[in-house]
Order: C-alpha cells, then sequence, then structure tokens
C-alpha cells in the first residue's frame, strides 16, 4: 500500500506529503519480535536469524542492497534517502541483531571466559547502530514520539554495555533516562499502550539498584531483596551479578563466624562455603514466608536447598572415612560423634527440614484446589486429586524417617519424641487423603475404616504433645482435622445409605437387562424395548457346544494269565541242512 500511495499521492482523504513519515513503534516492534522468535525460551541465537533474515528482506524490499553477490558495496542510510519508515528499521534491525549476539556470547562465557572481549565488541556494535537510529529520527520527518522512544533505545542498550564495563555511575545515568523517557510515554498514553512501557521500567529499576550500591548507596541492597521477592527472580543481564553480590556480602560476614549451636552442642565452623549458608539461611527463610505467591516461594525453596546440598558437600569432602579414626573419636568423647560429623547432620537436618516445609506448602496449595475443584471442572482445566496429596505425605514420611537416624541424635530422646509426633501428625492427613480416594470410588467401608485411623493418630498427638507444643506450632492443628473427619463420617454414612438405595432401585427386575435372550428368561418378567425391534434376541443362534459321552474304550486285563494250547505238532519241520539238502533243493526233491 505505501508503494501504491507513492504514485497515487494520496493517504485516504489527505493528500500524501512526502516528508512524513509513518510512526516507528520501536519498543514494540521488538518486544513483539524477541517474544514470537525465541526470547521467550531464552533463545538468542534463533533471535538472531529472525534478525538477519528480516534486513535481508527489508533491503530487497527498499532495493538497499550492498552491492551483488560478487562484491560488496557498503550503503548508510543518509536523511537524503529517508523517505519510508523501513529504513529505519533497516537500523533498528541490526542493533537488535549485535545485541542479540552479545546477549547468546553472555550465556556461553560462563564456560568459555574468552568469549566475553568478543560480547563486549557486539554491544558496542549495537550501541553504535542504535545511535545512528537515534540521529536519523531527530530529522524534521520523523514524529516526536518516533524519537524519544529511539533515545530511549540508545540509552538502554547504552546503559547495559556500561554495566558490562562496570562502569557504573555512567551505566545508572543511562538507565535512569531510559526510565524517565518511558515513564512520560506511559503517562501520555491510554492505560494499554502504557503497559509496554511500564514493563520496560520494571526491568531497569533492578539495574539502576545494582549500580546504585556499587556506587555506595548501602540502603540499594534491601531494595534489591524486595524487587527480587516481588519479580520472582530477576532476570536477563541482572540475575547473576545480583547472585554474586549477595554471596559476597554473606562472605564479608562470614569472616567472624567461628562456631555455631545446636541442641545444646557447639560446633566450629572452618569451612567458608558452610559459614555463608548458614549467615544466609535466616534471610533465606525470611524471604520464603514473604514470597506473594507459590511460583516465588517454590523457586526460594529450590535455591535454599541447592545452596544446602552444596554446604553438606563441603563437609562430605572434610569427613575422614576411615573406621579406625572414627572409632577412636568415639572412645575419646564418651560415644559422642565428632564435630564435623556433628556439623553434617545438622545441615543434612535443615536439608530435610527445609524438604518437609516445601512438600508441606504445595500440600497446602493443592487442597485450596481441591476446595475449587467444581469451577475447575467448569473451566475444562486438570483437577487436583486426593493421590497427589498422598505422595507428597509419603515423601515428608520419608524425610522424617531419615531424620531419626542423624548420626549424634540417635540417644537425643527430645528430638526422637518431637519426630515421632510429627510423624503421627503427617500419617493422619495421610490417611485422611487416602479416605477420600476411596470415596471418590464409592468404596465407603475402606473410607470409614480409615477415617478411624485418621481419628486415632489425632488423639495420640494431643495425647503425647504435652511438653512438646513448640516444636508443633508450625504444622496442621489436628483439632481442625478431627473436626473435619467427624463432619466427614457422617457425610460417608449418607452417601452410602443413598448409594445402597440406589443400586437396589437399579437392580430391579423391570429394569435389569442381562443381555439374555428370551428362552431363558421366561419366567422373569422384564421390559425390554429389543424385542419389538429387528434385532430381538429369541435364542443363541448359533447354539453352543454342549457335552457329549465319548467313545467307550476297551482294555483286555485277563490276557496275560490266558495259557495257550501248544502249537509244535502244526508247524512244518526245518529243511535239513548242509550239501544234500541243497542239491535235493535245486531239483526239486523234497524229503
Amino acid at each position: 500500500w505505501n508503494f501504491l500511495l507513492l504514485f497515487w499521492g494520496r493517504t485516504g482523504n489527505r493528500p500524501y506529503c512526502p516528508s512524513a513519515l509513518t510512526p516507528v513503534a520501536v519498543l514494540q516492534i521488538v518486544k513483539e519480535s524477541q517474544q514470537q522468535h525465541g526470547l521467550r525460551h531464552g533463545d538468542f541465537q534463533r533471535y538472531r536469524g529472525y534478525c538477519s533474515r528480516r534486513l535481508r528482506r527489508l533491503r530487497k524490499t527498499l532495493n538497499f542492497k550492498m552491492g551483488n553477490r560478487h562484491k560488496f558495496t557498503g550503503k548508510k542510510v543518509t536523511e537524503e534517502i529517508l523517505s519510508d519508515n523501513r529504513y529505519l528499521l533497516l537500523i533498528l534491525m541490526d542493533a537488535e541483531r549485535a545485541w542479540s549476539y552479545a546477549m547468546q556470547l553472555k550465556q556461553e562465557a560462563n564456560t568459555e571466559p574468552r568469549k566475553r572481549f568478543h560480547l563486549l565488541s557486539r554491544l558496542r556494535k549495537a550501541v553504535k547502530h542504535a545511535e545512528e537510529l537515534e540521529r536519523l529520527c531527530e530529522s524534521n520527518r520523523v514524529d516526536a514520539k518516533t524519537k524519544l522512544e529511539a533515545q530511549a533505545y540508545t540509552a538502554y542498550l547504552t546503559g547495559m554495555l556500561r554495566f558490562e564495563h562496570q562502569e557504573w555511575k555512567a551505566a545508572m545515568e543511562a538507565f535512569n533516562k531510559c526510565k524517565t523517557i518511558y515513564e512520560k510515554l506511559a503517562n501520555a498514553f491510554t492505560e494499554e499502550q502504557a503497559v509496554l512501557y511500564n514493563q520496560r521500567v520494571e526491568e531497569i529499576s533492578p539495574n539502576i539498584r545494582y549500580c546504585a550500591y556499587n556506587i555506595g548507596d548501602q540502603s540499594a541492597m534491601n531494595e534489591l531483596m524486595q524487587m527480587r521477592l516481588r519479580s520472582g527472580g530477576t532476570e536477563g543481564l541482572l540475575a547473576e551479578k545480583l547472585e554474586a553480590l549477595i554471596t559476597q556480602t554473606r562472605a564479608k560476614q562470614a569472616a567472624t563466624m567461628s562456631e555455631v549451636e545446636w541442641r545444646g552442642r557447639t560446633v566450629p565452623v572452618k569451612i567458608d562455603k558452610v559459614r555463608i549458608f548458614l549467615l544466609g539461611l535466616a534471610d533465606n527463610e525470611a524471604a520464603i514466608a514473604q514470597a506473594e505467591n507459590e511460583e516465588t516461594k517454590e523457586r526460594l525453596f529450590e535455591s535454599l536447598l541447592s545452596e544446602c546440598r552444596d554446604a553438606i558437600q563441603a563437609v562430605r569432602e572434610d569427613l575422614k572415612p576411615d573406621q579406625k579414626q572414627r572409632e577412636h573419636s568415639l572412645e575419646n568423647d564418651s560415644g559422642k560423634v565428632s564435630n564435623i560429623q556433628y556439623l553434617h547432620s545438622y545441615l543434612t537436618y535443615i536439608k530435610l527440614s527445609t524438604a518437609i516445609k516445601r512438600n508441606e506448602s504445595m500440600a497446602k496449595s493443592l487442597q485450596k484446589a481441591l476446595l475449587q475443584q467444581q469451577r475447575s471442572e467448569e473451566d475444562g482445566k486438570r483437577t487436583p486429586r486426593p493421590q497427589d496429596l498422598i505422595r507428597l505425605y509419603d515423601i515428608i514420611l520419608q524425610n522424617l524417617v531419615e531424620l531419626t537416624q542423624l548420626p549424634g541424635l540417635e540417644e537425643d530422646k527430645n528430638f526422637q519424641k518431637e519426630i515421632g509426633l510429627k510423624t503421627l501428625v503427617y500419617k493422619a492427613y495421610r490417611c485422611f487423603f487416602i479416605a477420600q480416594s476411596y470415596v471418590l470410588v464409592k468404596k465407603w467401608s475402606e473410607a470409614l475404616v480409615l477415617y478411624e485411623r485418621v481419628l486415632k493418630y489425632a488423639r495420640e498427638v494431643q495425647a503425647g504433645a504435652g511438653a512438646h507444643k513448640n516444636s508443633l506450632k508450625e504444622l496442621p492443628d489436628v483439632q481442625d482435622l478431627i473436626t473435619q473427619v467427624n463432619a466427614e463420617k457422617y457425610s460417608l454414612q449418607a452417601a452410602a445409605i443413598l448409594d445402597a438405595n440406589d443400586t437396589h432401585e437399579t437392580e430391579s427386575p423391570s429394569q435389569v437387562k442381562d443381555g439374555k435372550p428370551l428362552s431363558e428368561r421366561f419366567e422373569t418378567f422384564c421390559l425390554d424395548p429389543s424385542l419389538v425391534s429387528k434385532q430381538v434376541s429369541l435364542v443363541h443362534f448359533p447354539p453352543g457346544f454342549q457335552p457329549i459321552p465319548c467313545k467307550p474304550l476297551f482294555f483286555d486285563l485277563a490276557l496275560n494269565h490266558v495259557a495257550f494250547p501248544p502249537l509244535e505238532d502244526k508247524v512244518e519241520q526245518k529243511a535239513k541242512s548242509g550239501l544234500t539238502g541243497y542239491i535235493k533243493g535245486i531239483f526239486g526233491f523234497k524229503s
């Protein structure tokens, strides 16, 4: 259409003005291209290939080719030839291709550090193309909105380049300029158009705070942690740098930590990785408690478990597996395990307890989903089932069994008692959801027996929780479970009675159709509509096989007891042998 308008000289009902260009929504074009061509899954190589193909198509459409297949002739987009907004897209795609290649190299630089130099080179190339785009947009043919978007885009890429060079002040100035422009654009347009600008502002805000922290603003660290919680984790350029910053801050604090106390025993901590983990344990638990949604909470649980496994591995490397040294340490410490072994037990306790809390959190979210089961079925989504909860409680019970087997805690009666009570609580919930699964398949007697088992476990917990109420505060309340089970029992009994009545009505002779032909049910009255149809069943045809007696077999049992008469006198005597007999035989003479 633009091609035709050039010749017709009109745009709708308005006269065509060759000096005015159609506005270019830079951020919208970039975001849509990125989401549709690989960046939704972090595939920068695929996006770079898309940018190259789109550049080729644009050059072919605009007849702006760089020579031919035999010779390269460089061309630059100047203000004089700027008669179509697609010339601006040429520069934008050049910048995007260089930026996507830089991000691809950033992913590969984790294992190949030499690629970082190539990464910085491609980022500088992207900034150069962005500056060229901004210079072309200063023309009078470009509207004000496109000019502002080009300036914000250039500031964004400049900030990323300075960020990689660790020039924190220059990076923060560039990011602040980009943030200011996008905020102004968001205020100037409708809410639907402002969503995209506000998303970009949220993306660059953590980068600004990170730069401020490195410049010297200590309050920025807390703000970064809050952003990390609200957004479910930072992404892109800032993610690994923020994690490195948190680790670095904890490492400085770890220098003052020398020991840890657990269950009345003080253990020295000499491994730096373990110190860093123990210092950040309280912060991680607080972050999990403040998480706003289940996805963020699950990610924080996984991060904490990963750090705990690394710390356990560091302690395990220092453990000496020599059995003689272990026996010697047991003799010297009067039955106590060594400090390093006790520290290993403490870290294992943290890991198993965290896994239990994570599974319990997942179980709570599944229970909420079960309460909304009818609405989910209407929406056509997969409905959670009680079997999903049973699997989670099985894992929790397995973790509790491992807790009771930790070295150094076998003789701790209070600890074993606490674990025993927790086991009863989770067994009660596991039995409850097993009963729920039986209710779904109408096995009323099995469900009733399991409900009674739930009440038994709950009463045992209430009877033994006198001195251990503080340790059971974080567990689900068994009194609520007892109330719920009593209500479910009455509902179960009513459902069983109704189901029995329905079964009796269903099996009445007037409604049962068992597929027998009419010849076999003369004595039973049954309303069978098929008797008046063309496929009436009167007899079995062909008839089935019936058993008949087989041909008898005779066995001669007296044969072995019969004495036969002699027959020697009736048998001819044998011919005489020798030469005489042979000659007589030749001439036919017989005796």
